[in-house]
């Protein structure tokens, strides 16, 4: 499976906001916006001449990054949206935020999407009763979303549980049962991803 290995921090300091990428550190003084909240490099600290394309870059960027996404996995989606009906941008949207591993970061089964990924990889997850280790498995409405019976990963899960303040409106979840459930398709105003869509679609239409 192809993913970005390079320093989570790092990213979060070039986008200039946190995305969540550690879990739990990002809620800390640790967090590396906390402690540098420019950009990183050389020229970090210096004046960056805001060009239009460098806004619609970086918000593709930051959307790719925030779901922890490869170029051509980002420009897939993307093309798959423009081909679909609706408004692209929130077409767009909506296809990341179903894939299983951001559901299972949303219900709250781990406390990072690079967390989320690895855990529908090792098969800890079942959706329907299958089980499912593609974690860009496109789950729909009805979709039951459950812990594999048996798995070991159920202490990992239930510890990031804990650390759940809430869950999208879109999605109904039991920690106790370890099992949730897509009540339908997430509109616009029920994602709450840091980016402006338009841009993106801005960009990748030129």
């Amino acid at each position: 499976m192809a993913r970005d290995l390079g320093p989570k921090c790092r990213v979060c300091r070039r986008e200039g906001m946190k995305l969540f990428l550690k879990g739990e550190r990002c809620l800390t003084e640790k967090c590396a916006i906390e402690r540098r909240s420019y950009p990183p490099g050389e020229h970090g600290r210096g004046r960056i001449k805001q060009s239009e394309y460098l806004l619609q870059l970086r918000e593709k960027q930051k959307a790719r990054r925030y779901y922890g996404l490869l170029e051509n996995q980002f420009r897939t989606y993307y093309t798959k949206a423009a081909k679909g009906t609706g408004v692209t941008g929130e077409t767009l949207l909506r296809m990341l935020e179903t894939r299983l591993d951001n559901v299972v970061y949303r219900l709250g089964f781990a406390v990072s999407r690079a967390q989320a990924r690895q855990l529908v990889r090792h098969g800890h997850f079942q959706v329907n009763g299958r089980r499912v280790n593609i974690p860009s498995y496109q789950v729909k409405p009805d979709d039951i979303v459950t812990v594999a019976s048996g798995s070991s990963a159920e202490p990992v899960i239930r510890d990031a549980t804990d650390l759940t303040a809430s869950v999208a409106p879109w999605l109904q979840a039991d920690h106790d049962g370890l099992t949730g459930k897509i009540l339908k398709w997430p509109e616009r105003d029920e994602i709450d991803t840091p980016v402006q869509e338009s841009l993106i679609v801005e960009l990748y239409s030129k």
